[in-house]
């Protein structure tokens, strides 16, 4: 709009100038005609003036819409690439403050960890309740004892109860984290070496122990288990003390970590599970017999009962003989004659021997 009225505005000036310029070259002070004639030219310029107007103003009015239609449709592709690009940011942002909420918790556990590691009587703690949330997710609650106390008054952090053989298995919760910081934060060889020997020192002294205390002959199992409740440790005892690891073996004393610990978990319950088995199909055995002996016993009695039937069909069959037996007679009987007394002629009396 501003635009228009200029042109507007610079049209008029340009007509009112052309007048200027033709009364001036006209003289018209001195000729009324041609004064009459200018002022019909102004009049036929201002009407081409306001006729130019007119096209200026629909040119303008067309160009105005033409560019408020692309600015239109550029503003409204900007404001969906702004759109589009202020969600993805805010999904960014989003997922951003997520990841450090994660990161926080994390760092939160990771210190909390740190402070239960940096303390060997909650190490040990926390060996012992990874340890029995192992074994509770493995086992049946019949089938381990926590904290059970042995025939040598030793105490114990689990025991599975296993059929002989090969007994009860105890299993003993150790965490030698002290000497193996030392080792894996060792700077050079010196220090390597030194830390090394530490943690064979503090893994001897724990097997040791463990064989003094949880292997006893006719009691127990004839080997024990030394949990370390870190794959690290684990991993890093089997790489860096191969010897002790065959100590350890030799003193049947079996270090396990947690994956290995599972798999052995996992063993023990298919042993119970067979043993349950081989008790129930003990007792199907027994069933079995008592009920084969109840068999012979039935069948000694229905052979007594066949004889008992045998002689009473026997007794029944003479019954009838002698039932016959009468009844015919009973009928003869009947066919016999019965004379009156009158019929019948005296017999001859027998002379008096005597007289």
């Amino acid at each position: 709009m501003v635009m228009t009225e200029m042109m507007m505005i610079v049209v008029t000036l340009v007509a009112v100038g052309l007048a200027l310029a033709s009364f001036r070259r006209g003289k018209l002070a001195e000729n009324g005609q041609d004064f009459a004639e200018l002022r019909g030219q102004l009049s036929q310029i201002t009407t081409q003036s306001q006729e130019l107007q007119r096209l200026i103003a629909e040119q303008m009015a067309q160009s105005e819409g033409r560019l408020s239609n692309r600015l239109e449709e550029s503003l409204r592709d900007q404001g969906e690439r702004t759109t589009k690009s202020l969600t993805g940011m805010a999904e960014k942002l989003a997922v951003i403050t997520e990841a450090n909420t994660h990161i926080s918790a994390l760092s939160s556990q990771v210190t909390q960890l740190q402070n239960v590691l940096s303390n060997k009587q909650a190490r040990g703690s926390f060996g012992e309740v990874q340890l029995e949330n192992l074994v509770r997710d493995a086992l049946p609650e019949n089938a381990f004892d926590f904290q059970a106390t042995l025939v040598n008054g030793k105490r114990v952090d689990c025991l599975l109860r296993l059929p002989n053989p090969p007994g009860p298995i105890c299993i003993d919760s150790k965490f030698p984290l002290e000497a193996f910081r030392r080792l894996t934060g060792a700077g050079n060889d010196s220090d390597r070496d030194s830390a090394r020997r530490a943690l064979e020192i503090d893994v001897k002294k724990h097997i040791q122990d463990i064989a003094e205390k949880y292997i006893i002959p006719g009691n127990t199992a004839e080997s024990a288990i030394l949990f370390l409740p870190s794959e690290s440790v684990y991993a890093e005892i089997n790489i860096q003390l191969p010897k002790m690891v065959e100590a350890s073996r030799k003193a049947r004393v079996y270090m396990a970590g947690p994956d290995n610990l599972m798999l052995l978990l996992h063993t023990v319950r298919a042993i119970l599970r067979d043993a349950r088995m081989h008790e129930a199909a003990g007792l199907i055995q027994t069933q079995v017999d008592l009920m084969m002996k109840d068999v012979h016993r039935l069948e000694d009695r229905v052979v007594k009962l066949a004889t008992h039937f045998s002689q009473a069909e026997r007794d029944i069959s003479d019954i009838q003989t002698s039932t016959r037996k009468i009844i015919s007679r009973g009928d003869k009987i009947d066919e016999i004659e019965v004379l009156d007394v009158e019929d019948v002629a005296p017999s001859p009396q027998k002379p008096d021997l005597l007289g």
